[in-house]
């Protein structure tokens, strides 16, 4: 059986109104053998006492990774289909610049390993032509993986945006949030 190319026209996004908080994204994303049955993704509660509102915290991808370019070791790389991926086992010292460094504040340090991991937007599948595992699992579709073009049918009322603005630093990433129509850039107080 062939292997199928990375499709450029599949995109990453993620609508945080629509996440339920049902935690089955974390649970595909530990099935994921290459992540030793550790969640890469991780649903928050805003405000759990005066809400039951959740997020979904996945890694943004972004076109120049601050966790890539702070790491002394040379672990964190950025691919030509623009995943930045888990630090190399082999070159990771678990210093947590990384952790420290990411605005998303998406790197976690697995104590135990010494180790940075975090999202790769399961590469393994989807550089086989497959959607990411909570992709594939999400009931309310907080997360879908598919073109501009499906996500415009589905969102009418919404516009994808990868554009975030952190006071007066702006982070461009592979990954997009949907944001209500007319929208080109997420602000961050």
């Amino acid at each position: 059986m062939a292997v199928a190319e990375y499709d450029k026209d599949m995109e990453f996004f993620v609508d945080m109104q629509r996440c339920i908080g049902c935690h089955a994204c974390e649970m595909a994303c530990a099935e994921c053998e290459t992540n030793g049955q550790e969640s890469m993704i991780h649903i928050h509660y805003v405000d759990r006492a005066h809400t039951v509102q959740t997020t979904v915290q996945v890694c943004m991808h972004c076109e120049d990774p601050v966790c890539a370019n702070v790491c002394p070791a040379d672990a964190i790389t950025k691919d030509s289909f623009g995943v930045v991926h888990s630090a190399n086992t082999s070159r990771c010292i678990g210093c947590s610049n990384c952790v420290l460094a990411c605005p998303f504040g998406v790197p976690q340090k697995q104590e135990q390993a010494e180790l940075m991991m975090k999202c790769n937007m399961c590469y393994d599948r989807t550089s086989a032509g497959k959607k990411p595992m909570c992709a594939t699992v999400c009931p309310s579709g907080a997360l879908f993986y598919g073109t501009r073009e499906e996500i415009k049918k589905k969102r009418p009322d919404s516009d994808p945006v990868n554009t975030i603005k952190f006071g007066g630093e702006t982070v461009n990433t592979k990954v997009n949030i949907m944001m209500p129509k007319g929208s080109t850039e997420l602000k961050v107080h």
